[in-house]
């Protein structure tokens, strides 16, 4: 079971926003992704636990910060209840849906999911819609991705080969563009996030997640 801690920046001026130290492995369920952000104080900025099923599909997630939470999962698309911390009978509590195939936030663990969803082969491009949760306040908003695995390279290292992917993602609304590496279930770079410690190798992905013809997730 990989832990790590990755440093998160401002992807414009590459301030340092805090860390998330995480914890992510296969399980029963599929794949399960539990991390705890911090501000560079040392104040706790928020949770993320995000459970995949063996389609890499969000069987439950549930986030925290800014004194809101929000559960959610993939029910006919994706649905989720947005609650106030302070509000533990949910009397406030807002539902939403959208047919979406995911969510995606600033946590790294989203970008995995993404990845693994997808499923896609070398050279091999899709359209993915999201749910996105913006901290601190973790308000919904729908956005339209692009993904293109540009290619797999090859990494000696002392455990044995390591596979890090290199996909090329968009946000097809505004154009903006990221490159995203990544090895298993760990992400190694992104816009605004850098590995900075890992403990063990990532884990491989399980054959089950990875056997489709690549493509618009289904």
């Amino acid at each position: 079971m990989p832990n790590g801690r990755y440093s998160l920046h401002d992807t414009h001026d590459h301030v340092l926003l805090g860390e998330e130290r995480f914890s992510c492995a296969p399980g029963p369920a599929g794949w399960r992704y539990v991390s705890k952000t911090y501000a560079p104080d040392g104040r706790v900025l928020g949770t993320v636990d995000l459970t995949l099923d063996s389609r890499a599909r969000p069987l439950r997630m549930e986030l925290r910060a800014g004194g809101w939470q929000v559960r959610g999962g993939a029910v006919d698309g994706v649905a989720w209840v947005r609650a106030d911390a302070s509000d533990p009978a949910g009397e406030q509590a807002a539902e939403g849906h959208d047919r979406a195939h995911g969510f995606t936030g600033r946590s790294p663990g989203f970008l995995v999911a993404t990845a693994r969803m997808l499923r896609l082969r070398e050279g091999a491009s899709a359209r993915v819609r999201l749910v996105a949760f913006t901290e601190p306040v973790l308000a919904p908003r729908t956005l339209d991705q692009g993904w293109l695995l540009e290619g797999v390279d090859t990494h000696a290292t002392d455990s044995g080969p390591l596979l890090v992917e290199r996909y090329q993602v968009a946000d097809l609304e505004t154009g903006e563009q990221q490159v995203v590496h990544l090895a298993g279930d760990v992400v190694l770079a992104a816009a605004g996030i850098e590995l900075e410690e890992l403990e063990s190798p990532p884990n491989a992905w399980p054959a089950a997640f990875g056997d489709g013809p690549g493509g618009e997730p289904g």
